[in-house]
């Protein structure tokens, strides 16, 4: 038996959604029907990809916004709302890394990485929230790491800001289960992208021999996890973390 999930007349937000992961999210959403909104710091990366979006459907929108402005967010949540009337489902997408050891690690970059994945999804999160709320439905998938479960050596501000994305996610469904709000993170293991693509063979090796399953994900892999995750399908699952990693650290 096929299943085909159905989103039509559903609007989805989705920050960073206009370049890898996040564009796949955007895509695979369009392509379910829904209605996307894509949130994300840098317009030139939308216009770029903009012909390729339209092709699925006609059905999205796009605002440029810094995530960890906490004004500047809240003012397009309230400026989708009054176009759109209301938010379905929310993925917390945008994120950044700035990798170093700890020692060597400035305040600059620590507070750069806490403030763009956890404060961002923090001011987002809790202006959605506020019309979900008087929904009594909504659907709120962040993306966290595998990172954010195990840790990284020259990662510990993206460790910490990965693993305060699933424990956030866990108190926002405990808080808003019984308001019909479902609130899960997915963490991705490794991902196919232009940095990845950049790696010696003998690395994309060794990260594969690293995976059960052998191979590098795709993000259209982590995208169809997503997609599950607003169905009803998932209607039973609130304040989980997904692991979409190929069998890592099993």
């Amino acid at each position: 038996m096929s299943i085909c999930i159905e989103l039509t007349g559903k609007t989805a937000v989705v920050t960073g959604g206009s370049s890898g992961i996040g564009l796949s999210i955007s895509k695979v959403l369009l392509n379910a029907g829904a209605r996307v909104i894509i949130i994300d710091i840098d317009e030139k990366r939308f216009l770029n990809v903009q012909d390729e979006i339209k092709k699925i459907s006609p059905e999205f929108d796009f605002y440029e916004a810094d995530i960890k402005n906490s004004d500047k967010i809240s003012e397009i949540i309230q400026k989708i709302i009054s176009k759109e009337s209301k938010i379905d489902i929310l993925v917390n997408n945008a994120g950044i890394v700035k990798d170093g050891l700890l020692i060597r690690m400035s305040d600059e970059d620590w507070l750069d990485v806490i403030n763009v994945n956890l404060n961002g999804m923090f001011y987002i999160t809790k202006n959605v929230l506020k019309h979900m709320v008087k929904a009594k439905s909504g659907r709120i998938i962040s993306i966290a790491s595998v990172i954010g479960e195990i840790g990284n050596t020259g990662q510990a501000n993206y460790a910490a800001s990965k693993a305060g994305i699933i424990a956030l996610t866990k108190s926002i469904a405990k808080e808003y289960a019984a308001r019909g709000i479902l609130a899960n993170a997915i963490a991705p293991g490794f991902i196919k992208t232009v940095m990845t693509d950049k790696l010696p063979e003998d690395i994309k090796d060794a990260i594969k021999k690293s995976i059960p399953l052998n191979k590098i994900a795709e993000p259209e892999e982590i995208a169809n996890a997503v997609l599950f995750l607003c169905s009803e399908l998932s209607s039973y699952i609130t304040g989980s973390v997904l692991n979409v990693n190929g069998g890592m650290y099993m």
